[in-house]
């Protein structure tokens, strides 16, 4: 049975700190519906009602497009490891551009000021609802390690490969939303 809070409590953020990965779920009216999976090293609890995680360059920009659109955004963290659970966090979603003194202000509060190289963007969850389930049905995996192929691409791109990258491949979703990535 499903519990539902208004915020995040102290057992919430413990059990985000013990996560490996969390997904991000999007959609635009008339879009399809983005899930994507994230590493927790750069997900940040801001305080009981907020949320935001550095955002590194992907194949696409989804979430950025979704959120720009419409707003809405879920993140869910699944127990892979130790007691089953799952936590929803549902709320609204906006970008925080690699420009704005906001990205700035909190980059150096949460991320001693470094940003990894192919760093596009933070993504801020205010939240609405937290809801948590049993996870029974979640099954059993350990972790390993990080991947280091996104540093390797990054590194070998270089910054300007990566801000034409983003020209290419990050400026509009799958449907045709613009994601505002780049300033036009």
């Amino acid at each position: 049975m499903g519990n539902q809070y208004s915020k995040l409590e102290q057992k919430h953020q413990a059990f985000i700190s013990r996560q490996k990965i969390f997904f991000t779920a999007t959609a635009a009216a008339e879009s399809k519906v983005n899930v994507s999976p994230r590493s927790t090293d750069a997900f940040r609890v801001l305080d009981e009602a907020s949320t935001l995680y550095l955002d590194r360059t992907g194949s696409g920009n989804e979430t950025a497009a979704h959120l720009k659109a419409d707003g809405r955004m879920t993140i869910m963290f699944c127990a892979f490891e130790g007691p089953p659970q799952i936590m929803r966090l549902y709320g609204r979603g906006r970008i925080l551009h690699r420009s704005s003194k906001e990205f700035a202000k909190l980059l150096e509060q949460h991320f001693d000021g470094n940003a990894p190289l192919g760093a596009r963007q933070m993504v801020r969850l205010d939240i609405e609802m937290l809801q948590t389930s049993c996870g029974f049905g979640v099954p059993l995996f350990d972790y390993k390690d990080e991947r280091s192929a996104l540093d390797r691409w990054t590194e070998k791109k270089g910054p300007q490969g990566i801000e034409d990258y983003w020209r290419e491949e990050n400026v509009e979703s799958l449907d045709g939303l613009q994601t505002g990535l780049i300033e036009q």
